[in-house]
């Protein structure tokens, strides 16, 4: 609290102090234990920068090669390799970690908060990806690389053609890399809708958080099938279960629908975080309000649905029905629409503004021109027809890098010229970005211009050779030619950064004169981003309130003090903003880092088939994330608390709708979609895979699978009771609670057996895909069962140990959350499983 008659300077600099004890990472070998957004979100972008180094040399390899007719550089198995590994690192781990790294660094300034909703969960992301991506490059340097391109097709990807670990590399160090991804959404959503600055109306809100909100739930929705994709390839290479072999009952297109599912999506999931930056970036530089504010966040959300309707896009060449190529290439069209309206709009900005021909807005110059061109050729490859003729060639290659490039690489080197004075509190001093600019500007059209006339000219991707008269070698020649140009564009521009890191001169606080809240911190921005959190009214705060960055910083916002040595910050109502609850978040630790460690041993004893080493490390893993409750919730109730400015509000143990609740919604949404997309396959294959029905189907009793239901039911409603008994009781013990939990866990224990049950009784898992995708279904409920009987228990032992009272039932109500989102697709699960036997045979 403040001392009364002290100078203001002083208050603010004690304030300051007292902050930064609370907030601070300890320093040396304690920076393993940081967990604060704005040292994670660096480590993921510089971490990113570097896997996008790798992956270019790899580019630059294949340029190399394929430079001249019958290039002698490397053979045709090293060079499948490395284009296999140069896309998967530049689309698992280049391009979206990056847009992570970005958002995790600057969603809590641009929002008004002091950090992310689970910084734990950010820094175990962080490891998850640093883990999984070193799987993936440790492979390469030891020659076992994945070898069957970044898609991963089946059945070349299988057991029969792709023999030796390679493919397993692929699909254990991405899924690894995927529970980053996860995490990151789970985080992004949460921390968008609920702790925005008080009055940051969701129509106040920067058009940079729309992106990535927009971003984020599109991740939700197409991780899932990618995830489940990758676990039963896995489980048919590792355990012979035959999901994608159509000799079996399987089906090769089953995996194309899962992988372009995700992979379609994809493309949007990396370009609009993009166009966030633009939208961010180009009214500031065009020294006026972005035009169309509602328009563009209106087309956002509609790109975002638009893109789950795609994935077919990709596939037009496998034989599916006339009138299914009519709608997917109508679809691939239309979202040219809310695309157009974007850059519509921003050009508007311009038109109408008074655009200042600075570094960022020259990469966004850059943007405008490779961005449209890639558009373009992408309404040229919705149309079938001329998909067909040019599928697999490097014309689409050039499509891909135009559109991905031009959407995402060039924005982002806007980016970070832009927010450079913010991470670093310096300007440059000199002025190699132009050059780099333009060396990176025409060394890429150079590269990727003249491809599309390679692929016109009929040369597919993914040959290491070629033979010499056919046309292909000068745009060859010149596509390499511009490849190395580019690449000491990026060399220059890395050098510049370092430059002005080093050498820059002393940044003022808003050297762009921006209006969003990041420039109300100081820069470099302090560990707890605000001393006090700012009141918005409008879309532009600080150019509503251009004092607003001295009055936060002497503590005259919300929560200008430090109380009782708590990391706080506020929680506000979703789409009004008013102050509803008092997060607390927790502290440096080394737990994200130790069940990071815990996951990878999951993974690499699959990877390495030592199977009994996957159980041990998932059992660590689960003991951990235990560990991360020991210090979260509290005994007694806190009642309303102080939040400056006359107002108060609930700790966010005791408040209606707590981040961690939230977090548990969006989490089993991206379960739903998994579980929706193994439905999906077992319906896909028999209806469409060769080879059914199958020899032989389950013959269990119908009150077999019943009973297995009635007892995920049971823990359902007893999960619930618990829940609607704790809320009439007192704080006592004795509230009654802690039988319907014990039921609970009984519930989910008696339905697991029962399912273990059924499967083993399923015939011949590895005979028919039939088998393979019932005992699927059944393991993917045994599955959520198990979890289901942890979370009673867990929730018994809080009840008994005085963490639950009547204000204070956060774990009931995740567990109830999960009880009744099990029973759900459990019996969704049992009921397909009982009636497939019916579908299936004459």
């Amino acid at each position: 609290m403040s001392a009364a008659g002290a100078p203001s300077s002083d208050l603010a600099m004690r304030l300051h102090r007292d902050l930064d004890r609370i907030w601070g990472t300890p320093p040396g070998v304690g920076r393993l234990s940081a967990v604060n957004h704005t040292i994670v979100g660096r480590r993921f972008i510089i971490a990113a920068f570097v896997f996008f180094t790798i992956g270019g040399l790899l580019a630059m390899l294949i340029r190399a090669q394929l430079a001249t007719p019958h290039g002698a550089f490397v053979g045709p198995e090293l060079y499948n390799q490395i284009f296999t590994m140069h896309g998967s690192v530049m689309m698992f781990l280049f391009a979206i970690p990056m847009f992570e790294g970005v958002a995790i660094y600057m969603l809590p300034k641009l929002l008004g908060a002091r950090d992310l909703a689970f910084p734990r969960l950010t820094a175990y992301g962080f490891w998850c990806y640093i883990f999984g991506g070193s799987i993936l490059v440790v492979a390469m340097l030891l020659g076992v690389a994945p070898d069957g391109g970044w898609f991963m097709y089946t059945p070349l990807s299988s057991n029969a053609y792709s023999p030796g670990i390679n493919a397993d590399v692929w699909l254990l160090g991405i899924t690894f890399v995927e529970i980053s991804a996860i995490c990151a959404a789970v985080e992004i959503t949460v921390t968008i809708l609920k702790m925005r600055a008080p009055g940051m109306t969701i129509d106040r809100m920067p058009l940079f958080a729309w992106y990535i909100l927009v971003t984020a739930g599109m991740m939700l929705a197409g991780f899932p099938p990618l995830i489940l994709g990758s676990i039963l390839l896995e489980a048919e290479r590792a355990f012979d279960l035959p999901f994608f072999d159509p000799t079996r009952g399987g089906d090769p297109l089953l995996w194309q629908h899962l992988f372009w599912l995700f992979g379609h999506p994809e493309v949007y999931i990396i370009f609009l975080p993009g166009a966030g930056m633009v939208s961010t970036i180009l009214p500031v530089m065009a020294r006026r309000e972005i035009v169309g504010y509602t328009w563009i966040v209106v087309s956002v959300v509609a790109v975002g649905f638009l893109s789950f309707g795609l994935w077919v896009h990709h596939m037009f060449t496998t034989g599916i029905p006339h009138l299914a190529l009519g709608f997917f290439s109508a679809a691939s069209t239309l979202v040219a629409i809310p695309t157009g309206v974007q850059i519509f709009s921003w050009l508007a900005t311009l038109i109408d503004g008074r655009p200042q021909l600075k570094l960022p807005m020259l990469y966004l110059f850059g943007f405008f021109v490779v961005f449209v061109a890639g558009g373009l050729t992408g309404v040229m490859v919705a149309v079938v027809p001329f998909d067909w003729q040019v599928h697999d060639t490097h014309f689409v290659v050039a499509h891909m890098h135009y559109v991905l490039v031009g959407g995402f690489v060039f924005p982002l080197l806007a980016a970070a010229y832009y927010w450079l004075p913010h991470v670093s509190g310096k300007v440059a001093r000199y002025p190699l970005g132009h050059v780099a600019f333009w060396l990176i500007f025409i060394g890429f059209n150079v590269t990727f211009f003249i491809m599309h006339l390679t692929g016109l000219l009929g040369m597919p991707r993914r040959v290491f050779s070629y033979e010499p008269g056919w046309g292909w070698d000068l745009p060859n020649l010149i596509s390499s030619f511009g490849g190395f140009l580019m690449t000491m564009g990026f060399a220059l521009f890395v050098v510049d950064v370092l430059l002005h890191v080093r050498f820059g001169r002393t940044a003022p606080r808003n050297p762009w004169g921006a209006s969003t809240l990041e420039w109300a911190t100081a820069t470099p921005p302090a560990s707890y981003n605000f001393a006090s959190l700012p009141t918005v009214s409008g879309r532009h705060p600080l150019g509503d309130a251009p004092e607003l960055p001295s009055d936060l910083a002497g503590g005259r916002g919300y929560l200008g003090f430090a109380r009782e040595g708590r990391q706080e910050t506020l929680g506000t109502h979703m789409t009004a903003a008013t102050p509803d609850q008092v997060i607390v978040l927790p502290g440096p630790t080394y737990l994200p880092l130790y069940t990071a460690l815990a996951t990878g041993v999951v993974f690499l004893g699959l990877l390495f088939k030592v199977y009994w080493l996957a159980p041990v490390g998932a059992a660590l893993m689960l003991a951990l994330f235990m560990l991360w409750t020991r210090d979260t919730g509290q005994f007694q109730d806190r009642g309303p608390l102080p939040i400056g400015r006359g107002a108060s509000a609930p700790a966010h143990s005791e408040a209606a709708g707590p981040p961690s609740w939230w977090a548990m919604v969006f989490t089993l949404v991206a379960d739903g979609v998994l579980f929706s997309s193994l439905a999906f396959g077992a319906l896909f294959l028999w209806v469409s895979a060769p080879g059914w029905p199958p020899p032989q189907v389950l013959e269990a009793p119908w009150w077999k699978p019943a009973l297995a239901g009635a007892g995920l039911v049971a823990a359902a409603l007893a999960g619930r009771r618990a829940v609607a008994v704790n809320g009439k009781a007192d704080a006592s013990r004795s509230a009654g609670r802690d039988p319907w939990l014990l039921l609970a866990a009984a519930g989910h224990a008696f339905a697991l057996v029962w399912l273990v049950l059924l499967a083993l009784g399923t015939p011949g898992p590895t005979l028919h895909a039939y088998g393979a995708v019932t005992v699927a279904l059944l393991s993917y409920a045994g599955f959520h069962a198990a979890l289901g009987c942890v979370f009673a228990l867990f929730g018994l032992w809080r009840s008994r140990a005085g963490y639950i009272s009547a204000a204070r039932s956060l774990d009931l109500r995740i567990g109830a959350l999960w009880h009744g989102y099990t029973a759900v697709t459990g019996a969704a699960a049992l009921l397909l499983v009982a009636t497939l036997p019916r579908l299936v045979m004459p």
